[in-house]
């Protein structure tokens, strides 16, 4: 009979393995056209990632990245992203179920006005 533990760690070393690696060729080739494609690591610039796979990609973009980076994550990070248009911070807050308070694209776009528009 198998003890919990070894249950669970069974089940972690086959999520891990199942884990995807990410690859700069899994979004669209137009999204990170300003970066170094050999260089980009997907966990130290995570933020960077998300950030270009909402405001710049395709559904699909979007799609990967969650995948990759699963939902918890993903809050984290859409969290302290520093800026996102109107329109994108409103789907995140929704879809996510994140606060607009509690993104520091909406405290900052707040703390900052622009000019008006005529």
């Amino acid at each position: 009979m198998l003890s919990f533990k070894v249950l669970y760690e069974s089940l972690m070393e086959e999520r891990s393995m199942k884990k995807k690696q990410l690859k700069i060729e899994d979004f669209s080739p137009s999204l990170f056209w300003d970066v170094d494609k050999t260089t980009l690591d997907f966990e130290k610039n995570a933020i960077h990632v998300v950030e270009k796979a909402l405001s710049r990609g395709s559904w699909q973009d979007f799609k990967t990245a969650l995948n990759y980076y699963g939902r918890g994550r993903m809050t984290e990070l859409i969290q302290k992203i520093r800026y996102l248009d109107e329109r994108t911070t409103q789907f995140v807050s929704v879809y996510f179920q994140i606060p607009l308070t509690e993104l520091r694209c909406y405290t900052w776009s707040r703390s900052n006005p622009s000019h008006w528009d005529y």
